[in-house]
């Protein structure tokens, strides 16, 4: 996308200033370089407390017996998985036998496969899709979701704004649309000390277990660049969403920005 002055916007990758367009390109190979290791790291990252956020999302959300779930650079499926499981339970309880159904939806190729190639997803046969799309441009109708989610997705958008506008567009009016993402502190010297572990740490382990210091150098200087909560709940409002609530966790490390398609 060109700037007012004609020259082509620049974005951050990083530390680094870049097109848009050279941001979806080089994100697509750190997904495509980590992809077989991803869910590993991840763990080891949070010392799998990013398991206790997302689960924590997942009921926020509140998945009910046939509704159609979109998860947004949904890389290996986790959300789509536990989304399923949670409106299955929730029919369970009503007596309710409507399945509900899930798209992971991800610009990477490689992400997508590694989560295809997990076991657990025999049980949803016919439930669980998976897409290989830009988030920014979704091949979707419009109002065709009643739930879109993102998990630690959305900071890696070349334009996160027009990426929230076009959640807005495929969610049906009253959908809700659940945003983690890992954020920032709310006490500075916490993020002091984080941020200190962050650089000194996470690409040594990203070195030592996917043998790719500098994709994971990446991934911890685009968690520096995202918005502080404030800032983002209001881009998510700007693009059409209702009642935006925002949920720190461990201090803001990561934050669940919810909200509702108006």
């Amino acid at each position: 996308m060109a700037g007012t002055d004609g020259t082509e916007r620049k974005v951050s990758f990083g530390f680094e200033e870049v097109t848009e367009a050279e941001k979806v390109a080089r994100v697509k190979g750190v997904f495509r370089s980590v992809a077989s290791r991803y869910d590993l790291m991840n763990d080891l990252m949070s010392a799998g407390v990013h398991r206790l956020w997302k689960h924590d999302a997942m009921n926020t959300v509140n998945p009910q017996p046939g509704e159609r779930h979109l998860d947004v650079a949904g890389g290996t499926g986790e959300l789509a998985r536990a989304f399923l499981e949670l409106a299955d339970k929730a029919g369970q309880r009503r007596g309710d036998a409507r399945s509900a159904t899930a798209v992971v939806c991800d610009i990477n190729d490689a992400m997508l496969e590694a989560g295809k190639a997990r076991a657990d997803n025999a049980k949803w046969e016919g439930r669980l899709d998976w897409v290989c799309a830009d988030g920014q441009k979704l091949p979707y109708p419009d109002k065709s979701f009643d739930v879109v989610t993102v998990s630690f997705g959305i900071r890696n958008f070349a334009d996160r704004v027009a990426g929230l506008r076009e959640f807005r567009r495929v969610l049906k009016t009253g959908g809700r649309l659940a945003v983690l993402e890992f954020s920032q502190l709310t006490a500075p010297l916490l993020q002091e000390a984080y941020d200190t572990y962050s650089y000194a740490v996470i690409p040594r382990l990203g070195e030592l277990i996917a043998g790719d210091r500098s994709s994971y150098q990446y991934l911890v200087e685009s968690i520096r660049q995202f918005p502080e909560q404030s800032v983002f709940r209001a881009e998510i409002e700007g693009a059409g969403f209702k009642k935006v609530s925002v949920t720190n966790y461990s201090g803001g490390i990561a934050a669940l920005h919810f909200g509702w398609a108006a």
